[in-house]
């Protein structure tokens, strides 16, 4: 995964940094590790220190914002869904091949998203190996705008159908602008100049602990772990960059369970 190539790769740099300041001091003549030199040297890693915390909390808050914003769009979308399927239930029989291509569309979603799971059974659906896991899938589209397109052709019998119609074409509104929500937060990624420009600050930090720290194994074991936990922020922020894959990835619970309330009033012919 490229969380894991990314946090070996930062904790490898960690540590070299913090290596080639050992090296360095090593190599110092003694005017140049002087007590006043070192308090110097303990000042400016107190400011770094202090801006790369500043600048770790801020972008671990940001991530996580987009992470819950995301997963509550996604939630948002599975409820404008079934919504959209209920309007039409309530319109009556005339919106069956309608209620077929939501299900459709939907099992597909969950299909293509989640394509470690277990996909749906029972249901048709487009094969989800042809469409993208990130961004909008023609398929997808195409069965969206046949619902849109199925449900502008129904002709409302009375006045009570008049009425439903007009709110499933407002719950089928709903349901293209929250798709569109959630295909964006699906593409949204870290920035990895930032990030590359912070685990540069991070190697200049490490490498003033070298030139600081005494030379003992005490000193050798705090830095590892000093690196270990940046190393482990940094795969936090990685993994919630991208809402769905990695070890946070947002389920598929709200998605299924949609899905399973389209699917109340059909007789079942294969167990789920």
């Amino acid at each position: 995964m490229r969380e894991d190539s990314s946090v070996l790769a930062v904790f490898l740099l960690l540590c070299a940094s913090a290596a080639l300041g050992i090296y360095v001091r090593s190599h110092l003549p003694e005017r140049h590790r002087t007590r006043e030199t070192i308090e110097l040297m303990q000042i400016t890693i107190g400011l770094l220190v202090t801006f790369a915390a500043l600048v770790l909390g801020l972008l671990t808050a940001s991530v996580k914002q987009r992470y819950d914003g995301a997963a509550q769009d996604r939630q948002q979308y599975a409820l404008n869904l079934t919504m959209l399927d209920q309007c039409l239930r309530d319109y009556g029989p005339d919106t069956a091949a309608a209620r077929a291509n939501i299900r459709s569309y939907t099992a597909a979603v969950i299909a293509s998203t989640w394509p470690a799971e277990a996909p749906p059974t029972g249901i048709q659906y487009p094969d989800p190996r042809a469409m993208p896991r990130v961004g909008a899938s023609p398929a997808l589209a195409g069965l969206m705008n046949q619902v849109g397109l199925e449900i502008t052709r129904l002709t409302p019998a009375d006045p009570p159908h008049a009425k439903l119609l007009d709110m499933c074409l407002d719950r089928y509104k709903d349901v293209t602008r929250a798709r569109l929500g959630v295909i964006e937060d699906a593409r949204t990624q870290l920035f990895e100049p930032f990030y590359g420009v912070l685990a540069f600050w991070l190697m200049i930090i490490f490498a003033c602990f070298g030139l600081v720290a005494p030379r003992s194994v005490l000193s050798f074991i705090v830095i590892g772990l000093c690196a270990i936990s940046l190393s482990s922020v940094t795969f936090v922020i990685l993994d919630l960059s991208r809402p769905y894959q990695g070890y946070f990835a947002i389920p598929s619970t709200t998605m299924r369970a949609a899905l399973h309330a389209m699917e109340a009033d059909i007789p079942q012919t294969s167990p789920r």
